[in-house]
C-alpha cells in the first residue's frame, strides 16, 4: 500500500482490523533483520515526504532556539537535508547513508558518531502516529511544543494529544511497533561545514585513548575502522576518521561531494559487486589479505564540505554486504574488551573453522539515549559494526558467535540489522524494557502492528 496523507494511514489501520490482519510501515528497505517484515498489508511511505509548516496552529510560541521543524515520516535523508540547506539548515550528526527514511532511521535508533550527540531519537520533539484503532494521537514530553489548549480547539475530539515522559521515550524508538509515524518535529541547527581527517594507526596504538577522558571527549565526530586481522608485525591496521566544525570552503562548487574520484567510479562499477561475490566465497582470504592496503588508501589529510556531504560515505553504500552491529556500553571499558574479543574470534574462527571475516569493522560512538529501546539508553556507547561481503562462506553463523560472546558485556543488537534476539533478551538489555511494553500494549492494543519479527523477540 502507497498511503499519501493522515487519513489514508488511518484508513489502511481500520481496513487491516476490519479483516483481522496487520499493518506494518517500511522505511527504505534498508534494513538487514526482519524488523520491517509482515505477513499483513505492507505500507509504503514514499508518498509521504518532506517538510511541512512547523505550527499547524496548535503550538506554543516557540523561541528562536532550538530550532524545530517538521518533516513527513516518509522524507528520505537526502531529500531532507537538501530541504534543510535551502533553509540554511542541517541534521546535527547523521551515519553513513542518505537513502533511509526519517521514521526508518528514528524507529531504530540510527546513529552517527561522535560522545556530543545522541541517536536519531534524541532529535524528536514531537511525534504525529496512527495507532490502534485508526486514533491518531501527537506524543510529546510534558514540555513539548504544542499548546493542549490550541490542539484541543483545533482537533476537538478527532486527535488526541499525549504529553506524557513514560509515552515518548517508548514512542521515540518505537520499532514500527507503536503506530505508523505520519510525521515528527525535530531539533535541528544552523547549515555547517565540517572537515574530515582520515589517519592511518593500529588499534594497538589508539586503544588507550579510546575513551571519554581521552579521545572521545575531545568533541569531534570520530570513529574507526578496523582489520580483524594482525599484520605481520602482530598489530591491527585501523583508519582513525575524524571530522570537525569548519569555515565554509572558499571557492569550492556547491554540489561538490566526491572524495575520490577513482574510488567512487571503482565501487559503482557492476563487475565489482560480482568480484566481490565471488571472491567472499572462493578466496575470501584474498579479501582479508587486501584490507591493509584498502585501508591504507582511504587515508586523507583533509576532506572538507557541506555537513551532510561529509557524513555520507558514497558509492561505498551500494557495494553487496549485509552486517551485525553491536552497542556496548563505555562504562569500565566493556567497549574495549569487546572489540578485543571480536578479534579473538576472528582469528579462532579463521584458524580453527576456516571461517573469514570478509570485511573490515566499523566502531562508531554515540552518547547515551533517554530513549526507552535505544541501544544507547543509559549511557555512552560504542556501536560495533560487523559487516560482511555477500556470499560469505557461512557468515552468519560467524556473526551469531559474536552476538553470543559477547552477551555478558551487555552487548545490544542493533535493531534493524541482522540479529538473533529472543524474547529473554530485550528484558535483559533494556531496563525500561517493561515500560516500553506498556506503552506498546495501550497503542498497539488490537495487536494491528504485530509481525513475525514481534513474535520473535517478545512483543
Amino acid at each position: 500500500m502507497h498511503p499519501g496523507s493522515l487519513e489514508e494511514l488511518v484508513a489502511l489501520v481500520r481496513r487491516a482490523e476490519a479483516e483481522g490482519t496487520t499493518v506494518r510501515a517500511v522505511g527504505a528497505g534498508h534494513a538487514w533483520s526482519d524488523v520491517a517484515l509482515t505477513d499483513g498489508y505492507l505500507a509504503e511511505p514514499d508518498r509521504l515526504g518532506g517538510l511541512v509548516a512547523l505550527d499547524d496552529g496548535t503550538l506554543r510560541p516557540q523561541p528562536p532556539e532550538p530550532r524545530l521543524v517538521r518533516v513527513l515520516g516518509g522524507t528520505h535523508l537526502r531529500d531532507l537535508n537538501a530541504a534543510l540547506d535551502r533553509e540554511g539548515l542541517a541534521l546535527p550528526n547523521m551515519g553513513g547513508y542518505d537513502a533511509q527514511t526519517i521514521a526508518g532511521v528514528i524507529s531504530t535508533s540510527t546513529h552517527g558518531s561522535g560522545l556530543g550527540w545522541g541517536p536519531f531519537p534524541d532529535l524528536v520533539r514531537s511525534l504525529d502516529l496512527v495507532v490502534s484503532g485508526g486514533e491518531v494521537v501527537r506524543v510529546e514530553p510534558p514540555d513539548g511544543p504544542t499548546d493542549p489548549a490550541a490542539f484541543a480547539a483545533t482537533h476537538g475530539d478527532a486527535r488526541r494529544l499525549i504529553q506524557d515522559e513514560r509515552t515518548f521515550l517508548a514512542a521515540a524508538c518505537g520499532i514500527g511497533v507503536l503506530g505508523l509515524v505520519h510525521s515528527l518535529v525535530l531539533e535541528v541547527r544552523e547549515k555547517f561545514w565540517l572537515n574530515e581527517v582520515r589517519t592511518v594507526s593500529t588499534w594497538e596504538a589508539v586503544r588507550d585513548t579510546v575513551t571519554e577522558d581521552g579521545v572521545l571527549g575531545e568533541g569531534d565526530h570520530y570513529e574507526l575502522f578496523l582489520n580483524p586481522y594482525a599484520g605481520k608485525g602482530g598489530d591491527h591496521r585501523v583508519v582513525v576518521t575524524r571530522r570537525a566544525d569548519c569555515p565554509e570552503p572558499a571557492g569550492q562548487p556547491p554540489d561538490k561531494g566526491e572524495r575520490d574520484p577513482l574510488t567512487e567510479l571503482a565501487s559503482q562499477l557492476p563487475i565489482t559487486g560480482v568480484v566481490l561475490r565471488f571472491a567472499a566465497r572462493h578466496w575470501p582470504s584474498l579479501l582479508a589479505w587486501r584490507f591493509d592496503a584498502t585501508l591504507a588508501g582511504l587515508a586523507d589529510d583533509g576532506y572538507a564540505a557541506v555537513s551532510y556531504r561529509v557524513f555520507n560515505i558514497g558509492e561505498a553504500n551500494k557495494l553487496p554486504a549485509y552486517s551485525m552491529e553491536l552497542g556496548v556500553p563505555l562504562e569500565g571499558g566493556r567497549h574495549l574488551e569487546a572489540v578485543d574479543r571480536i578479534l579473538a574470534i576472528a582469528q579462532e574462527r579463521r584458524k580453527r573453522d576456516r571461517l573469514v571475516h570478509t570485511s573490515p569493522i566499523a566502531l562508531r560512538f554515540t552518547a547515551g539515549s533517554p530513549a526507552y529501546a535505544s541501544m544507547m539508553h543509559g549511557g555512552a556507547t560504542m556501536m560495533i559494526e560487523l559487516i560482511m561481503v555477500d556470499g560469505s562462506r557461512r557468515g552468519y553463523e560467524l556473526l551469531d558467535g559474536y552476538e553470543e560472546r559477547l552477551a555478558d558485556l551487555g552487548a545490544r543488537p542493533h535493531w534493524g540489522q541482522y540479529n538473533r534476539l529472543t524474547p529473554e533478551r530485550p528484558r535483559a538489555l533494556y531496563p525500561r524494557w517493561e515500560d516500553w511494553l506498556a506503552v506498546e500494549a495501550e497503542l498497539n492494543a488490537s495487536g494491528v502492528f504485530d509481525s513475525p519479527f514481534t513474535a520473535r523477540v517478545g512483543i
